[in-house]
């Protein structure tokens, strides 16, 4: 048997796949705010920790090597200092 679908309950369906709908686009729209907020956030903590990398040594001689000279040693590199601290 054949049996037709009542309008109201065919109307009720479409409400609730628009519903659906909603929800999805939503879900969608949080997660791409989600995403590019852990982007944003590794690219402001992460880049610049592998910059202090650099940075660090570079501070060191700055600060160690005048003191050096003003001890009357040689001035020495970072990896020097670092070797000689056992690093």
């Amino acid at each position: 048997m054949h049996t037709m679908i009542d309008p109201e309950l065919s109307e009720k369906l479409d409400e609730i796949g628009a519903k659906a709908d909603k929800a999805y686009h939503a879900a969608e729209t949080v997660r791409r705010y989600l995403f590019w907020t852990g982007v944003i956030t590794a690219a402001l903590i992460i880049l610049p920790m592998i910059g202090l990398v650099f940075a660090i040594p570079m501070f060191i001689n700055d600060y160690v090597n005048p003191i050096n000279a003003a001890a009357g040693t040689n001035p020495t590199s970072t990896t020097d200092l670092l070797n000689s601290l056992g690093l």
